[in-house]
Formats: C-alpha cells, structure tokens, sequence
C-alpha cells in the first residue's frame, strides 16, 4: 500500500508538492470555468467532521467534492458517538472502512493529529485553532492569478497572529516569500512557531508597527479580532485597534497591492468598507478560490 497523503499543515509538505497542490486546484479551476466535467471522483466518498460552524470550509469541500462526482457525509460532533464518548481512534477506523477520506475541522489540534494516526485514508485539516492551511492555498492561488508569483514578495499580516497566521508562517518557509507580521506583542503568533521559521531560513519579520509592517508590501491581509471561543473581546478590540487596515494603511503598501480576509469581516474593526470593496480587495475571488483550493488538496490526496 502506497504511503497515506495526509493534507495536515503546510510545513509538513515540501515546496514541490505545495505547488503541485496548487497547480491541480488552478488545472481544475480552468477546467470548470471552460465548461469540462471531469468526475475522478465518481463512486469515492468525503466524510466531513465539524465541530465548529462554518460557512466557506463546508460549503466548498461539499461542492468541490460533488463537482468532481464524488458523495459527501457532514457529521457535527453532537449527531455522532463521539459527542458521547467514542473516541478518535474507534471513529477513524470505522470511518476509514466507509470513505476515501475524512476532513475534520475542530478546536483541538490534537484530535486532527489523533484522527490521522488512526485513520487508514488521507486526513484533511479543515482547520484547528493552531492553523488553517486549506484557507492559505486559496490565498496563494488568488495572489498568483492577481500578480504571479509569490515568490519573493512581500506579505503583511496586520492584526491577530492567530491560526491562518500561522499557516501564513509556515507558507513564507515553504515557498520562499517575505512574511511581516504586525501584531500586538500579547497576541503574537506562538513562540514555537518563530523559533521553527527562524530555523528553517524564513523571512520572517515581527513588528508591533502595523505602518512599518505594511510599507511597500505586496499584499496585505487580516482577520477577524475576536474568533469563536474567545472570551477576550473587550481586551482584544483595544489592542488590535491601531492594526485596523484602512485606506491610511493601504496607501503605504505598494500601488497595486492587493488586499485579503478570510471572512468572515467584521466590518468596521479589523477593516473598513472603503478596503474591503475598494479596488484592492480580491476578498470574493480569495473565497471563491477556496473551492478550487479544495478540489486541488482533494486530487492530491485522492490521486
């Protein structure tokens, strides 16, 4: 039997199967837009485990999945055993004799790594409160459509280091772009995290200055301040405040920056409505990307 290709977190791929991950989901975008019905996945079936709500990550594993003919199960944490009590383990065997793979998105970063251990079909992180690397591959496909390569760019993240700047670290490492992040120094990403990118040869530059974060970048991007789960708001707000990406903000990044979030916005806070639709943003293109994105993390693994 030929080795499981977990999607789990971008470091753990080399740059070469990132970009072909990238180049599937770009080869399968095209193929849709030109009309084409390639279904490889005819007769395979996605389980998809959330245990968190969500809007893009369901809905474009679901579609991405279908389109490409294949039948997709969502289970939420209360309408399986493991709401009472089955563990990982038990639901990843089970769930390995009735798919070809199984998508988790969860809180707990241990139960992707728990579910990949035992399952015996590929494994995607749907995301986790340490990263989210699905979203960062439909950031990357919407850049290089936009600018071409990311390759030696600069990125800015202005805001939160929280989980999609973190597989934002782990990117910059991988595929060789200059990563700026600008974070108040109580929410800054994981030391862990700094210490692996340092030591791995990343560009990575910290700063509590979003201004000096943003000048002449290529790209900048934010996320919302306060996620699900946190019982920090008050806090957070008054922190992240002078990280807010407005058009002062934007004007110091280069001319033809582009500007990205995640969503969803809370607009208003971590950016304004002349930013989000405002002819930088590429935020519908960033999100509608992440059905491709999918389809392409789906092909690797599947193929």
């Amino acid at each position: 039997m030929s080795e499981l290709r977990h999607f789990l977190d971008i470091d753990q791929l080399d740059a070469g199967t990132l970009r072909d991950i990238l180049d599937r989901g770009l080869s399968l975008k095209k193929s849709w837009m030109d009309g084409g019905q390639e279904r490889p996945f005819d007769g395979r079936t996605l389980v998809m485990i959330l245990e968190k709500p969500s809007t893009r990550t369901r809905v474009s594993f679901q579609v991405g999945m279908q389109q490409l003919g294949g039948m997709v199960v969502v289970m939420s944490e209360h309408e399986s055993q493991l709401g009472r009590g089955e563990t990982l383990a038990d639901t990843a065997q089970v769930l390995s004799r009735y798919a070809d793979a199984i998508m988790i998105r969860t809180n707990n970063p241990q139960k992707l790594q728990d579910l990949a251990t035992s399952a015996t079909v590929p494994v995607i992180n749907g995301l986790t409160d340490n990263s989210h690397p699905c979203q960062i591959m439909a950031d990357i496909i919407t850049f290089e459509e936009h600018r071409g390569s990311i390759t030696d760019r600069v990125v800015t993240w202005s805001g939160d280091g929280n989980n999609v700047a973190q597989s934002w670290i782990h990117a910059a490492v991988k595929l060789g772009f200059t990563l700026r992040l600008a974070c108040p120094d109580p929410l800054e990403p994981s030391q862990d995290i700094l210490d692996w990118a340092v030591a791995e040869g990343g560009d990575i530059v910290l700063t509590d200055s979003p201004e000096e974060g943003v000048s002449k970048a290529d790209l900048v991007v934010t996320d919302t301040w306060v996620s699900m789960g946190d019982t920090d708001a008050d806090m957070r707000r008054e922190l992240l405040l002078p990280f807010q990406v407005n058009a002062d903000l934007m004007a110091l990044a280069n001319p033809d920056a582009l500007f990205m979030h995640c969503l969803p916005a809370h607009r208003g806070e971590e950016v304004t409505d002349d930013v989000m639709d405002g002819p930088q943003s590429v935020v519908w293109d960033e999100a509608e990307n992440r059905l491709h994105a999918q389809k392409g993390i789906l092909s690797w693994c599947l193929e």
